[in-house]
């Protein structure tokens, strides 16, 4: 096997629980403000390391009274916001291990990670929550408590815990060791039931000691500004969770926006203003076409275009001199990207808030095209990889020296290597413990320390990683041809009308794709084309929207052979979402749940 390993630095050996961090902060730098809370008014309050220290304290005292003791497993099943930090550094500092569900889940997955962890209580947001998990309680009987936050459970539990002396948390929290598992995060099941990741609190520190001390100087290159981050991945995934104890740990602000959509995020960023962001693709896919859309109706769809293809050409040559394969932007090229920078490129920053210098993307693949962009715009862009398993983050691209289109080299005191049919295995501190309740598929993924990620990549000279698809996913058409689909449905999914693409094609005489058009980019395409009146059915009937996706079928393929490329594809009146179970909370598709719905559509793909 080919591998590649970054040395660890010289970091002291950690020690204790996650909830450590908070208090140490609280007594050197009281003062220190380390989140933000977002009122009902829009606007932020800053809430200080002693601040926060002792509402966890009192949280934490409250939890006692519940009930939840030493050991015991509790349900997070909230979106984004302020009270799951809280809750999550309460439940740490008593000992507890905290089980993240989306608030989105079915029923039947809240009854299935309820019962697996035999949780004791679970954390909801509203009313409709809690009947979801009280609609599975018969089939709980380790479950004793349900809290619900609009309905004020937190002070009422912090009343609860109202005379219990402080010092019986701290003798629970003293008492966690690194290897105590802090938190049971269940994976995306793209292929299957999800299984839960015994991630322990030595899991999650190294993983943001290496976040803090790999890229620490670039976070915090904000002319003098504390470092801050709006955190909307959802906490329920680990990427999120990392982000949250690198930030504590590492004396950066966070605040809380519990919506994505571009209503809610855009006032927050413009509002909190953060120095970085932690984003996944989709994201920053949504707030490149926004402004793209934005230029073209304001008629200056021309310029927009011209700014973007100056800042890829202009991060490109950055790149290759960094690398020491070109002398770097000519003359020429400077002087068009600065008549940008003065024009086009602030209002992209500004749409972010103004001052973000650092974006940080994982998740899954990051078209290499978009991030030279938004590096040639101003952001100081940092690709990674890694799985629920190795608690966020197992390789990213080092500290100012990105090769965009790889997900980087292995972080501080982690290997990666490739074995013979390209499966990437990963080692490191931050590698979990195993699975909950499953010795088998434990002892399969974990072997002398190596975990089989089920990713396939390939690793080039300078030791970064490229992701090129995923082992289950690999495509045999009845001609024999393998593939896998990735790399071809990322390139359908560039363009702009685009929101997801299918590829099928195993057992069948050739490659074929379901495809999803943008709600708001189709509008957009509509208006500007005459055709606004045309409703969803209609639109993708259209001839000339057909063409218009065929260019972008058409340039996919030009990237591959003959026999691999898409031959049809079928547009569909909506997008695969995740209440109709097609598409994980992290935005994965689960390729067989697709097929299966649209088995009718893939059939008329092939009927000809």
């Amino acid at each position: 096997m080919r591998e590649f390993t970054t040395p660890a630095p010289a970091w002291p050996e950690a020690t204790g629980g996650l909830a450590d961090s908070l208090y140490d902060t609280a007594d050197r730098h009281p003062a220190l403000v380390q989140l933000s809370r977002l009122g009902p008014d829009g606007s932020w309050r800053d809430v200080t390391a002693r601040e926060f220290r002792d509402e966890v304290l009192a949280l934490a005292k409250g939890l006692l009274t519940q009930g939840v003791r030493y050991g015991d497993r509790v349900a997070l099943m909230a979106r984004t916001r302020y009270e799951w930090t809280l809750f999550d550094y309460a439940l740490w500092s008593i000992g507890a291990i905290t089980v993240p569900i989306y608030p989105t889940s079915a029923p039947d997955q809240v009854r299935w990670i309820l019962a697996e962890t035999q949780a004791v209580a679970c954390l909801v947001e509203d009313e409709d929550a809690a009947m979801t998990v009280g609609a599975v309680c018969d089939a709980l009987p380790d479950l004793t408590g349900i809290w619900q936050l609009d309905r004020d459970c937190v002070g009422a539990i912090v009343e609860d815990g109202v005379g219990v002396p402080d010092s019986l948390v701290h003798r629970q929290r003293l008492g966690v060791a690194p290897g105590n598992v802090a938190t049971v995060v269940y994976t995306s099941g793209t292929t299957g039931r999800p299984k839960g990741c015994l991630i322990t609190h030595a899991n999650l520190a190294a993983e943001a000691d290496a976040m803090l001390g790999g890229w620490g100087d670039v976070l915090r290159d904000t002319a003098g500004e504390q470092p801050s981050t709006l955190m909307f991945l959802p906490l329920a995934h680990v990427y999120g969770r990392a982000v949250q104890v690198a930030a504590m740990r590492g004396g950066l602000r966070i605040g809380h926006v519990p919506d994505v959509s571009a209503d809610v995020l855009m006032p927050a960023l413009a509002s909190f203003a953060p120095t970085f962001l932690n984003a996944v693709p989709y994201v920053l896919e949504k707030v490149f076409q926004r402004a793209r859309q934005a230029a073209e109706d304001a008629g200056r769809g021309e310029l927009f275009e011209q700014a973007r293809q100056v800042a890829v050409d202009w991060a490109e040559a950055r790149e290759r001199k960094t690398f020491g394969r070109g002398p770097g932007p000519g003359p020429a090229l400077r002087l068009r990207h600065l008549a940008y920078e003065r024009t086009v490129y602030p209002r992209l920053r500004a749409a972010l808030g103004g001052k973000v210098r650092t974006v940080m993307c994982g998740g899954s693949t990051l078209r290499r095209e978009l991030g030279l962009f938004l590096t040639g715009a101003g952001f100081q862009l940092y690709e990674g990889f890694g799985l629920t398993e190795t608690a966020a983050a197992i390789a990213a691209n080092p500290a100012r020296r990105q090769k965009l289109g790889t997900v980087g080299r292995p972080m501080p005191g982690c290997s990666v290597s490739l074995a013979d049919d390209g499966e990437v295995w990963v080692r490191g501190p931050m590698v979990f413990g195993g699975y909950l309740n499953h010795p088998r598929c434990t002892a399969e993924a974990l072997v002398d320390g190596w975990f089989a990620t089920g990713d396939l990549g390939r690793l080039d000279e300078d030791g970064y990683l490229t992701i090129t698809g995923r082992k289950k996913d690999l495509i045999v058409t009845s001609s024999g041809k393998n593939l896998a689909p990735a790399a071809l449905e990322e390139r359908v999914t560039a363009h702009p009308l685009v929101s997801q693409c299918l590829v099928v094609g195993d057992d069948r005489p050739y490659v074929a794709a379901l495809i999803t058009l943008d709600p708001s980019a189709l509008a957009h395409w509509l208006k500007t084309h005459g055709r606004e009146q045309l409703d969803t059915w209609t639109a993708i009937a259209d001839e000339q929207l057909h063409t218009e996706i065929q260019r972008a079928v058409g340039a996919a393929n030009a990237a591959v052979s003959r026999a691999e490329s898409i031959r049809a594809f079928r547009l569909l009146p909506q997008e695969f979402s995740v209440e109709q179970g097609m598409v994980t909370p992290s935005l994965k598709l689960r390729r067989s749940v697709i097929e299966q719905h649209h088995a009718a559509d893939i059939e008329e793909l092939y009927a000809s």
